[in-house]
């Protein structure tokens, strides 16, 4: 499932505490998709707790407590780091992260947990729900098997990178307009792991994250720029962004499309990708000022005029992902969807 539909889920799952009706998740996925920030995200999206156990830097008695003596009775000390009310809040996320790399006597420790929302005489308070995460065997990875009794008190998903996902997360988070425009140019590189390679760097969107903190770092030293990419992403992947950056010193004025000016469009591809990429944030940005009905205008108009038509529906699909309806209530909308009606019928 892509990354989108995870956070529509979980989400869900969330609102199915309140009724009695959430089940615990699980979900899988390959290093560095996005598994923990989306749990981020949703815990966020509603204002409460989420707790983060990693489990395979957990003892057993991390969960279970440790015990001590009472006359002649042994009691458990309930760990402070589980949910609790009045410490953490009623509602809330408790992550169990890494579980298919815990030692099976740790991820024993947590069945009753998982199932029962108990542990000896701990409860999980009511309104949390438990999501636990994990990579998947062959993602090279220290990872066990998961227990039959373990994985039958989950419900499964598994996430995929999708790179419209990306490119809207991106956007909105100020992610470098350049590399937005990169990964549009070359999709197929948003993730890229081979672990019979044994890569070291290799791309994943939480590299491409990495990438965009080196650009900001040492674009003014052109010496360590490249390895400083490569080192995020990989060889082969840092060297193709950074001549793709070296490219966009070609790129058109965009400030000039914004103002409605006859532009000329790059005859490049990885251009056309890169105007697109930088209009697209830039329609995020204008999303709460005065300007924005007419800057959407005249980057529907520009989306228009764009040769490849398949280029312009990227654009304006990825500029519906990030600002939603409104872009659907202009005018100039209603212009471009008629000019590309025929590949839209022909691509559904």
């Amino acid at each position: 499932m892509r990354p989108s539909q995870i956070t529509t889920l979980l989400k869900r799952e969330f609102t199915a505490v309140r009724n009695g009706q959430h089940t615990p998740v699980m979900l899988w996925g390959p290093p560095g998709v996005g598994k923990s920030q989306i749990l981020f995200q949703v815990a966020d999206s509603f204002g409460v707790p989420l707790i983060d156990l990693r489990l395979s830097q957990l003892e057993p008695t991390d969960l279970r407590g440790i015990p001590f003596r009472i006359d002649h009775w042994v009691e458990w000390a309930i760990p402070s780091m589980l949910p609790n009310s009045k410490r953490h809040g009623s509602e809330g996320i408790l992550f169990l992260d890494e579980l298919t790399s815990a030692p099976p006597t740790v991820s024993a420790a947590a069945y009753q947990l998982i199932l029962d929302r108990q542990l000896g005489e701990y409860t999980v308070p009511e309104g949390w729900a438990i999501v636990a995460a994990g990579n998947r065997q062959g993602d090279r990875g220290i990872t066990y098997t998961l227990p039959a009794p373990l994985a039958n008190r989950f419900t499964h998903y598994e996430i995929e990178p999708h790179i419209g996902d990306w490119v809207t997360w991106a956007a909105h988070r100020s992610i470098d307009q350049r590399l937005i425009g990169f990964l549009l140019y070359r999709p197929e590189l948003l993730f890229d792991f081979d672990p019979n390679q044994n890569p070291l760097a290799f791309p994943t969107p939480r590299s491409w994250e990495y990438a965009h903190r080196a650009l900001q770092k040492f674009e003014d030293i052109p010496e360590l720029l490249l390895e400083t990419l490569q080192a995020c992403v990989g060889p082969g992947a840092g060297l193709e962004l950074k001549a793709f950056i070296d490219n966009m010193a070609q790129m058109p004025d965009v400030e000039a499309i914004l103002r409605g000016k006859d532009v000329s469009i790059p005859e490049a591809l990885d251009l056309q990708y890169g105007v697109a990429a930088t209009l697209v944030r830039r329609a995020v940005d204008a999303r709460n000022s005065h300007e924005a009905h007419q800057i959407y205008g005249h980057i529907l108009g520009y989306a228009t005029r764009l040769p490849e038509r398949e280029i312009g529906v990227m654009l304006v699909t990825e500029m519906f992902r990030a600002i939603g309806r409104p872009l659907l209530k202009h005018p100039e909308f209603a212009k471009w969807a008629r000019q590309v009606s025929d590949l839209m019928l022909y691509e559904r």
